[in-house]
């Protein structure tokens, strides 16, 4: 299995995979924002960065997959990935178990040198509630199907990232 990995971690197939994934829940995400007009949170806003981080990542290791790159891209994956896992997670929290004295910020915080919300605020604004649940299917809510797929972006980053170490066997 780690042959395989590493195999198709040097091609850019399974990049350019990744990246179609990533691009389709972002489209995902934008449908329901703008056609069924559900309101993104700032949760929802991070887990959506922590996406495009991923969606990055795989286009950076469909630049050059042979060359170092492939390894910047593969720790990029996991931290797009371990981020969007944690804040999907605290986002589940925060609708399971709502609070006064656990809630999240009203706005979106980004750097002042990377002001997403004010280039792209059809995609990066924030006006929804964290706490409330807009949508669920098959009994879960949005945050909950993130942790799923977040997680599963983590598993296979990691299995990736273990088959860099293994040794290709040479076929005579």
């Amino acid at each position: 299995m780690f042959h395989f990995l590493k195999q198709r971690s040097q091609g850019r197939g399974a990049w350019l995979l990744m990246a179609l994934t990533a691009l389709i829940l972002e489209s995902v995400a934008l449908y329901f924002q703008h056609v069924k007009q559900l309101q993104p949170c700032v949760m929802c806003i991070y887990e959506r960065v922590a996406l495009f981080g991923i969606l990055g990542a795989a286009l950076l290791g469909a630049i050059a997959p042979k060359t170092p790159l492939r390894w910047l891209a593969v720790l990029l994956w996991l931290y797009g990935a371990w981020q969007g896992l944690q804040l999907a997670w605290d986002h589940s929290m925060m609708q399971l178990y709502p609070s006064p004295f656990s809630t999240c910020a009203f706005v979106v915080s980004f750097p002042s040198w990377l002001p997403l919300n004010e280039w792209m605020p059809s995609v990066f604004q924030a006006l929804g509630d964290c706490s409330v649940k807009q949508w669920s299917f098959l009994t879960l809510d949005m945050p909950q199907w993130l942790i799923g797929i977040f997680a599963a972006y983590l598993i296979v980053g990691i299995l990736v990232l273990i088959s860099q170490f293994v040794q290709t066997r040479n076929r005579h």
